[in-house]
């Protein structure tokens, strides 16, 4: 069946997503459907009544010889398409702010599709709309050469607002969230910022024993809305939990911060395997990745526990009394500009800071100390959260690197076979020639060791880091400084830590920190 245009392009969406999970599940089914028919003409609506008798293979197949053609491109034909990539990048990847030529981040705009939403969301399968120059909101200088809009279209609004630091926005259609096109990472005016979260998270250091100790004398507060906040701020604090804003239920996925806790996301346990006063973590945060954790915590805080949850079903809140706006407020009240992302700033920045310290070994060569460093991230990943699913290559690469290191290993063991007999032979011969080969057999064994003791590191760290995301907290969470600093003590070269676009975004840490950096 020949379809309408506009029929046609919403079916490509899914038939380019015919592989994938998603067009499996019920939910993506039946809010693709529902779009999809209002695409067609009556005509096609009268025809095509169930999705499921609906055969996309066809379809599926064109793309994947398209993706495939793609692939087998000549040099040529990839550098003529870089070229031009290149062009649109000078012609529309730079603006002029506050007399400097700065990059645009993402200057181009989504293309149409499925909504996709992480977990079970409850939206995905529905129809991303193309976004029209009408959608479109220009925020630029009044003096500035103002784009023109395609033919025959004219932009939503055109202002000039230099209070904030976007150049154009627009509405989406699945969740009407305002999204936005801003300035480069690199940028001066992100780089500022990124310094005055750390400046912040560091003003947090100066006072945060005061804080602890008001937070513990709350949890024996007559205020019952006092006990939840300060228990709330312990976890916040000790576990580096996300605050929890409200959410409209049915519109997002159901996901929870420490505020919106419910009584089923955790148990309580008076002793388990040895530890008094245990609670046990169980809940969906961010993105739909469970947080999984079993802690003890201190008697105080278990008795309150018990406390918050006493007459209440399981879907009832934990701290009823308490939202994230209460919280954020008392917590400017402690310290200008605190709210609960600067306590996981400090927590992974200072974590980092101590790990290293503790990791580091200065006699250690320079794979040895990346490896600690490495080491000194996953820690942090793993008290933020930060998950990740197995690459599907990982066994694979796993297999091959395995292999490399067999091979090395027969390359040490003839080396160090003929490093024998030539000693043997030098010990009869005692000759120039004889000793000199001895030395460059010696030389070649030290080689080799040190290649198979890489491969091994290296075995060592994919391993380590199958299923924790380093790059959340290395790019958001920890201070860069600590990181520049350590690569100059130790003299390690930057590059090894950080690759071109995280050298350009933490341009301004690099020139800053010295050796000697103290969070």
């Amino acid at each position: 069946m020949k379809l309408s245009p506009k029929a046609e392009e919403v079916a490509t969406f899914f038939a380019k997503m015919l592989d994938h999970e998603y067009t499996t599940k019920d939910i993506f089914r039946k809010n693709f459907y529902k779009d999809w028919k209002k695409e067609m003409t009556s005509d096609e609506r009268n025809i095509i009544t169930n999705l499921n008798k609906c055969d996309f293979n066809e379809m599926s197949q064109y793309f994947k010889a398209q993706s495939e053609a793609r692939k087998q491109m000549t040099k040529e034909e990839k550098l003529k398409i870089k070229e031009e990539n290149e062009r649109l990048v000078q012609e529309y990847g730079f603006c002029i702010m506050d007399n400097h030529k700065e990059r645009i981040a993402n200057f181009r705009i989504e293309p149409p599709g499925l909504f996709r939403g992480r977990g079970n969301h409850p939206k995905m399968g529905k129809l991303k709309k193309r976004i029209m120059p009408e959608d479109i909101i220009i925020n630029c200088s009044k003096d500035s050469k103002i784009p023109t809009a395609p033919p025959g279209h004219k932009w939503k609004e055109v202002r000039h607002d230099n209070k904030v630091t976007w150049l154009v926005s627009w509405t989406e259609n699945i969740q009407g969230s305002i999204k936005y096109i801003m300035l480069n990472s690199s940028s001066r005016i992100k780089g500022e910022k990124d310094w005055q979260k750390y400046e912040t998270a560091r003003r947090l250091k100066k006072c945060v024993e005061k804080i602890r100790n008001t937070y513990r004398e709350d949890w024996k507060s007559k205020e019952m809305k006092a006990r939840q906040r300060s228990v709330a701020l312990y976890f916040i604090d000790k576990l580096a939990l996300r605050a929890g804003n409200e959410k409209e239920e049915g519109e997002t996925a159901d996901t929870v911060g420490c505020c919106s806790l419910r009584v089923e996301h955790i148990k309580l346990y008076p002793e388990k395997d040895g530890q008094e006063y245990v609670v046990e973590f169980d809940f969906l945060g961010k993105d739909s990745i469970r947080y999984y954790n079993t802690v003890p915590v201190e008697k105080r805080v278990f008795k309150n526990l018990q406390l918050f949850m006493e007459n209440k079903q399981p879907e009832d809140d934990l701290f009823d009394r308490l939202n994230t706006s209460i919280l954020n407020k008392h917590l400017q009240d402690l310290m200008e500009g605190l709210t609960a992302k600067v306590f996981r700033t400090y927590n992974a920045s200072i974590t980092l800071q101590q790990q290293l310290k503790e990791l580091t070994n200065p006699d250690d060569n320079i794979a040895a100390k990346i490896l600690s460093y490495n080491r000194a991230n996953r820690a942090v990943a793993i008290l933020c959260n930060h998950q990740r699913a197995p690459p599907k290559t990982f066994e694979k690469s796993m297999m091959n690197l395995q292999a490399k290191i067999d091979a090395k290993k027969d390359q040490l063991a003839d080396a160090r076979r003929e490093l024998k007999s030539a000693k043997a032979d030098a010990k009869v011969k005692r000759d120039e020639r004889t000793k000199k080969l001895v030395e460059s057999k010696k030389k070649a064994v030290e080689r080799i060791e040190e290649q198979l003791m890489k491969l091994e590191v290296q075995a060592t760290d994919r391993e380590e880091n199958k299923q924790i995301a380093l790059g959340t907290s290395k790019l958001n969470y920890l201070d860069p400084r600590i990181s520049v600093a350590w690569c100059k003590k130790f003299g390690i070269p930057i590059e090894k830590i950080y690759n071109k676009t995280q050298r350009e975004k933490f341009a301004w840490a690099i020139d800053m920190a010295e050796d000697d950096y103290e969070f």
